[in-house]
């Protein structure tokens, strides 16, 4: 056990894809053998992989989840901006440029409405809360675009650190909430052809909801999903500070 505990210490990247990998299994088994395969295995990892964080986070009362617990330090690596970035443009590669452009003018359409309605609807769920100048209700409305759109406009527009900490939140649960429910609901929403993936990747946003929801339905969609999602958050960044914070100052200033 000494022995163990000491390569793992000492391997913290191996032990976290080892970790990602075992948790994929119970939950590969639970979605067959438990929920019959009405539930997908990654949605449920996605909820064993929360309820780990917490647990790593009660444990040690720090802020990067089981990460914070020795023996898992690896799993910041792996979870990181640097592997996750990664990982998106690698989907790139999968593109057909043929099946991208039969997305035209819809696939745009999508991006815009993805970005103007979670904006708004952030503001929304803002002002009921009681924030009132255009500064706050622009940031957090940002933070329900993508968790990355929000604190980058309110870096640009002057936002508090506790404004953009709520945007950041905002955009995690936004995160969260679609890569649960994009499996649940894909045969609704049609998800099974390249073009009807861009447009949701345009309307949803963020792209590791997207990806990840996609992956859980057919991993086959999430290079197209991803691409227009990559698109959306650099659209964010650009509209959030200029556009739509003048928008908001005109509404609220």
């Amino acid at each position: 056990m000494e022995l163990l505990y000491k390569a793992v210490a000492e391997n913290g990247l191996v032990a976290a894809f080892a970790v990602v990998g075992i948790l994929l299994w119970i939950s590969g088994f639970v979605s067959r053998h438990v929920f019959r395969g009405r539930i997908q295995g990654s949605a449920i990892a996605i909820l064993g992989a929360l309820a780990l964080a917490y647990l790593g986070g009660a444990l040690t009362g720090k802020a990067k989840g089981l990460s914070d617990v020795t023996g898992f330090a690896g799993l910041a690596l792996m979870g990181g901006t640097m592997m996750r970035d990664f990982c998106i443009v690698a989907t790139a590669s999968e593109v057909r440029v043929s099946e991208a452009k039969k997305a035209g003018a819809l696939g745009l359409l999508a991006l815009l409405l993805g970005t103007v309605l979670p904006f708004f609807v952030g503001v929304g769920v803002a002002r009921a809360y009681g924030y009132t100048d255009p500064v706050s209700l622009t940031t957090i409305g940002a933070g329900a675009v993508t968790y990355i759109v929000g604190p980058v406009t309110g870096a640009a527009i002057g936002a508090s650190s506790d404004v953009m900490a709520l945007s950041i939140a905002t955009g995690v649960i936004k995160a969260i909430l679609v890569m649960i429910f994009t499996p649940v609901l894909a045969r609704f929403m049609r998800l099974d052809n390249p073009q009807s993936a861009m447009v949701f990747g345009g309307l949803a946003g963020t792209v590791s909801g997207v990806s990840a929801g996609l992956a859980a339905t057919d991993r086959r969609l999430v290079p197209y999903g991803a691409l227009v999602a990559t698109f959306h958050t650099g659209l964010g960044c650009l509209m959030g500070p200029s556009v739509l914070f003048l928008i908001v100052k005109a509404l609220y200033g």
